[in-house]
C-alpha cells in the first residue's frame, strides 16, 4: 500500500474529506465522536502529513538542515564530526526536531543543496561548519531567509548567528609550551587552506614564531585525511634539518603522523613531538598518547542546536557566542628536542613559511 491519503482515511472511516481535513487540523465542524473514529483510523493507517502540503499551509518543517562540503572518505573517520552529530542530535531530538544531513563535494553544491532544501520548504533552518574566507554562501543564506547557525570565527558578512572558539589563542598555547621546551622548529600540518581557521591557526603560528625568535615554522595545507597527513609527514621528516615537533589539525592526521614516524624509525617523543588540535579517543588510545587540544565537541554540538532553536523561535538572532577556549592538555607525545635547534653556526635563523596561506 502505498502513503495513505486524506481520502484514503475518509473512505475508512465512512466520512467526507472535509470531515477528515477537520478533524486532522483541529478544527471545528466535527463532532468529538466523529474526531475520535477519524483520528483513530488515520493512526491505524498510519498517516503523516505530506511536506509540501505542510509547507503551502504556513506550516513547519520541523527538520533543520547540515550541509558539509568535505571529501566523504574524511568524514567517515573524522571523531570531531561524529561527536559534533551526537551533540546536535541530543538536543533536536529532544525538541522532535530532525536533522537532515548531506555530505558534498565543494561549496557550489552546497549552495545548490541550500537553495533547494529551501524551496521545497524541506528544513526550517541551516547548521553552517567552516566558515570560509570571503564566504560565498552567507549571502545565499541572507537571500533564503532561513534562520542559520555558523560554527566558525567572528567576522564580516552575513547575518547569521556564529558560534565559534578561539582558534588563534589555542594555537599560540601550543607553540608557546613547544618553545618553552626547547622546541626551534616546529611544522604545522593545518587544513584546508579556504577555512578562516586554518588561516587563524597559520597566522597564529607566524606571529608566535617571529615573537619566540623560533628557527623555523612551517605551515603545509592537507584535506584533514590519513593519507594526506602521512604523506606530508614522510616528507618533513625525509628533510634535513626536519622538525622536532608536529603540529596536526585533527587527531586522524597526527595518528597516522605516529605511524609514519614509528615506519622511519623516528622515536616520539625522543626525536619529534606530536600535538593534535583535536582530542578524540584516537589521541587517547595510541602509544604515546598525544598531546592535544581539549574541548568537549560534544557539549558544541548541544550549544549550536540550542541556538538554532532559540533562533527559530525568534531569539537570539544575531548574536555571537564565543565559546571556551580548547586547553592544552599535556601527554607522552611531547618532550624538549633531543638537540639544540640551531644552525651550524651556532645562530638560530627565522624562517618562516606560509605554504597557501592569504590574509583573513
Amino acid at each position: 500500500m502505498g502513503r495513505p491519503t486524506i481520502a484514503d482515511i475518509a473512505r475508512q472511516a465512512g466520512v467526507s474529506k472535509g470531515a477528515v481535513s477537520f478533524a486532522l487540523n483541529g478544527r471545528p465542524g466535527v463532532s468529538e465522536a466523529t474526531r475520535a473514529r477519524i483520528l483513530r483510523v488515520a493512526e491505524e493507517m498510519n498517516w503523516r502529513p505530506h511536506s509540501a502540503a505542510r509547507a503551502l499551509g504556513g506550516a513547519r518543517s520541523d527538520a533543520v538542515g547540515l550541509v558539509i562540503a568535505r571529501p566523504a572518505r574524511t568524514i567517515g573517520v573524522e571523531p570531531f564530526f561524529s561527536q559534533l552529530l551526537s551533540g546536535l542530535q541530543a538536543v533536536l531530538s529532544a525538541s522532535s526536531i530532525a536533522l537532515h544531513l548531506m555530505v558534498v563535494e565543494d561549496t557550489a553544491a552546497e549552495i545548490e543543496v541550500y537553495r533547494g532544501w529551501a524551496s521545497e520548504h524541506r528544513v526550517d533552518g541551516f547548521i553552517v561548519v567552516d566558515l570560509q574566507v570571503r564566504d560565498p554562501r552567507l549571502p545565499v543564506l541572507d537571500e533564503l531567509g532561513l534562520p542559520a547557525v555558523v560554527l566558525g570565527g567572528p567576522g564580516k558578512g552575513g547575518n547569521q548567528l556564529r558560534i565559534w572558539a578561539d582558534d588563534r589563542e589555542a594555537m599560540l598555547s601550543i607553540v608557546d609550551y613547544l618553545a618553552a621546551i626547547g622546541h626551534r622548529r616546529i611544522a604545522h600540518l593545518a587544513g584546508l587552506p579556504h577555512f578562516q581557521h586554518t588561516q587563524r591557526r597559520i597566522r597564529a603560528l607566524r606571529d608566535a614564531s617571529r615573537r619566540l625568535g623560533l628557527e623555523e615554522a612551517v605551515s603545509v595545507p592537507t584535506d584533514f585525511s590519513d593519507a594526506e597527513g602521512a604523506a606530508a609527514t614522510r616528507t618533513l621528516l625525509s628533510r634535513a634539518g626536519r622538525p622536532t615537533a608536529i603540529v596536526y589539525d585533527s587527531d586522524v592526521m597526527a595518528v597516522a603522523g605516529l605511524g609514519v614516524a614509528g615506519e622511519m624509525g623516528v622515536a616520539v617523543p625522543g626525536e619529534l613531538s606530536i600535538v593534535s588540535f583535536d582530542d578524540s579517543v584516537l589521541a587517547r588510545i595510541v602509544h604515546p598518547p598525544l598531546t592535544a587540544l581539549s574541548r568537549d565537541t560534544f557539549a558544541l554540538g548541544e550549544q549550536v542546536a540550542r541556538s538554532l532553536l532559540e533562533a527559530l523561535e525568534g531569539a537570539g538572532a544575531g548574536r555571537d557566542l564565543q565559546m571556551p577556549t580548547p586547553r592544552l592538555t599535556v601527554r607522552e607525545s611531547t618532550s624538549p628536542p633531543g638537540a639544540p635547534g640551531t644552525s651550524p653556526s651556532g645562530v638560530v635563523v627565522a624562517r618562516i613559511v606560509d605554504s597557501g596561506s592569504e590574509p583573513v
